[in-house]
């Protein structure tokens, strides 16, 4: 399989207030470990400062682009395609600041994540109490129909993490009513063409696992869902991490191909040759 060829399409900077190193050694990394392209998408500002600490600041969008503008110069000079991105919670009641937000720059491919159900950072450690007015059923269901809605919102090129709940442990129940829930999602997933991340960041969490887990890569190969890979780097070290895991885990699900992108549009990579 030609691992170099696949892009990482996930990865954060210092501006998001929880990640480390430049641009610049995010693609000194990237070239070091044989990749052809990669793609920085730190996490966007959100409207009435909600969730600061966590991400940029509004103003800070155009210094972002043009940090961008700067790394893709840098990453051509060494045969490096650098992608220009952003990951943007997704809150139904905002699709117009989020329409703003991608109309503002030619992006080469926008990320839907979901980190919050309402108000709650269900992936914060600081928030984990909150587990306690849950019901682990109660909990994916609104988790999975939220990344449902986020698809149906058609704004997005990836789905990211599609299963980030089970970051601290909290697994997914068998229960029919959260496997309808998924169902449902990635039917949504599958009807907006949108690709499904696969990210090996779990495997540097607690769950210990990839997003997704197995049984969901084995349906959404099954349904013909297409899918990006993202390590999720929130440090240089971070830069491909796993990918022969997460690669390994496609293949084995009858999955050749993985998704890149340049100006939002989409071709598919064999990743076997």
């Amino acid at each position: 399989m030609n691992f170099s060829a696949v892009p990482d399409y996930h990865m954060h900077t210092p501006r998001c207030n929880h990640a480390t190193g430049t641009m610049r050694d995010y693609v000194d990394v990237a070239i070091k470990r044989g990749l052809r392209e990669i793609g920085i998408s730190d996490h966007s500002p959100m409207p009435d400062n909600f969730d600061a600490e966590w991400r940029m600041q509004p103003d800070e969008l155009e210094d972002y682009w043009q940090e961008l503008d700067v790394a893709w110069h840098y990453g051509r000079e060494r045969g490096l395609n650098v992608r220009r991105a952003l990951e943007i919670d997704f809150r139904s009641d905002q699709p117009d600041y989020t329409q703003s937000l991608i109309s503002r720059y030619p992006w080469d491919y926008i990320i839907g994540s979901i980190h919050y159900l309402g108000d709650w950072g269900f992936d914060n450690p600081d928030a984990q109490q909150e587990w306690e007015h849950w019901s682990l059923q109660d909990a994916w269901v609104a988790y999975f129909d939220a990344v449902a809605a986020s698809a149906e919102s058609g704004l997005f090129d990836i789905i990211a993490h599609p299963d980030l709940m089970k970051k601290y442990g909290y697994r997914q129940p068998d229960d029919a009513r959260v496997k309808a829930a998924e169902i449902r999602m990635l039917t949504a997933v599958r009807d907006a063409d949108c690709c499904l991340e696969i990210s090996s960041a779990g495997l540097r969490k607690p769950a210990a696992e990839i997003y997704p887990r197995a049984a969901m890569i084995e349906c959404a190969a099954s349904m013909g869902i297409s899918f990006a890979y993202g390590s999720d780097a929130h440090a240089p070290e971070d830069v491909a991490y796993a990918m022969q895991d997460c690669l390994t885990c496609l293949h084995r699900y009858g999955v050749h191909h993985v998704a890149c992108f340049e100006q939002r549009q989409r071709t598919m990579m064999d990743f076997t040759r």
